[in-house]
């Protein structure tokens, strides 16, 4: 975002409610994987030549959570942990300075998948959602985070709760598992339940919206099946066993042109279905099924036929439409960053990843290889956190720091 534009954007706040809507401005970045829920920036302009390090606007202590971003209007809202609570902490995010915090829950100490909230914020209408690690569903005022209603859930899974809220239309939709609903739809004014689906144990996907001749969906992984409802009134449209070594379906659908991509780790592998509508009625055809993509945690992006990512073997791309595999890069040089692990979003056309140790590269996405035209090592420790871009800044954080970069003109 260049400098006009983002004084125009500072000044009409001045006379706007802040965050009185989910997306004041079309790069808002509201919930995971941003605004179409598909890791994928609208922003065009954006600045990745850099001679040693990109311009670093602040740099913030959070407390141990893997959340990622949500960014609208100047603020950003993510997790973090303190005085023995997970914490939802809402920051400036020109500056990064504290707003407000609130707490979720109880904090969580869990040495092998690591400490603090999973999931990310969701903001809409002026209001911030979040699912606690240990299953409290949480609404406050994105204003001063005074809250508005709260749920809780006890079926948790091994590694606790991680997928995040989902807004969709007037509902907040969760996988809260077990007798409570592979998903639950609750009014997101009011928190009453709307409606719920199935029963299997909760998996730590985010639900995923996506329309199909007309029809609004919503699908899921839950502990062992994916699951494809109505929107409306969460009427089971398809399903279909998808089992992982110790139940572990975290990574978010895909759906394009007809087609819907699921991916798992832990050596399961991937597939695309075709979908199909007769007489109001879904069905549901493999295309095909491979390992190309194994997918422990993160998420791919689709780009002009060729999906980009890394799962728990290497970065990699793999073409939409066979699953076979366009290319893969385990490091970055001979002695290089690791790239299994590794996260990104896509931005004006370029490839934003952040590896597992904190190195970040950016390289236009291209089915030919991947080719770094910039790079910068911004953060240590364990990163694990899908990066957030909005209004030409690009958030990042590891399990307990975070930090905003400059990638205006």
């Amino acid at each position: 975002m260049n400098s006009h534009n983002r004084f125009f954007r500072s000044s009409v706040l001045v006379f706007l409610p802040l965050l009185a809507s989910p997306s004041i401005f079309p790069d808002d970045w509201p919930n995971w994987r941003g605004p179409n829920h598909d890791g994928v920036s609208a922003e065009k302009g954006l600045s990745f030549s850099w001679k040693s390090k990109p311009k670093v606007l602040w740099k913030r202590e959070l407390g141990a959570s893997f959340s990622s971003f949500a960014a609208v209007g100047e603020r950003v809202y993510t997790c973090g942990t303190s005085g023995g609570k997970q914490k939802l902490i809402c920051l400036g995010a020109a500056d990064g300075k504290p707003a407000w915090e609130i707490d979720i829950e109880g904090e969580l100490e869990e040495r092998q998948g690591g400490d603090g909230c999973r999931a990310t914020p969701a903001v809409s209408d002026g209001r911030v959602y979040v699912l606690g690690a240990k299953g409290t569903l949480l609404c406050v005022k994105a204003e001063d985070g005074s809250e508005v209603w709260r749920q809780k859930f006890s079926a948790a899974p091994t590694w606790f709760y991680s997928g995040s809220v989902l807004i969709e239309g007037e509902l907040a939709v969760v996988s809260p598992g077990g007798g409570a609903g592979s998903l639950a739809a609750f009014n997101r004014k009011t928190g009453s339940l709307v409606w719920k689906a199935g029963s299997d144990g909760a998996g730590y996907a985010t639900p995923y919206p996506f329309t199909f001749e007309k029809t609004r969906y919503i699908a899921c992984f839950s502990a062992k099946e994916i699951l494809v409802v109505e929107a409306g009134d969460g009427a089971v449209a398809w399903r279909s066993p998808w089992k992982t070594s110790y139940d572990v379906n975290s990574a978010t659908p895909i759906y394009h042109d007809g087609g819907l991509f699921i991916s798992s780790g832990y050596g399961h592998g991937c597939a695309l279905f075709r979908l199909h509508k007769s007489d109001g009625k879904l069905s549901v055809r493999e295309v095909w099924n491979n390992q190309s993509i194994r997918s422990k945690f993160q998420t791919f992006v689709l780009y002009k036929g060729f999906l980009f990512g890394a799962d728990e073997q290497a970065l990699k791309c793999v073409q939409w439409k066979t699953g076979k595999l366009a290319w893969r890069k385990d490091r970055m040089g001979t002695r290089g960053s690791r790239t299994r692990h590794g996260t990104l979003v896509l931005a004006d056309g370029h490839l934003v990843f952040l590896a597992e140790n904190g190195q970040l590269l950016i390289a236009r996405a291209s089915p030919s290889g991947f080719k770094p035209r910039a790079g910068a090592k911004l953060l240590s420790g364990k990163c694990w956190t899908a990066p957030a871009v909005q209004a030409g800044r690009l958030y990042l954080r590891n399990q307990t720091t975070a930090v905003c970069v400059d990638l205006g003109k």
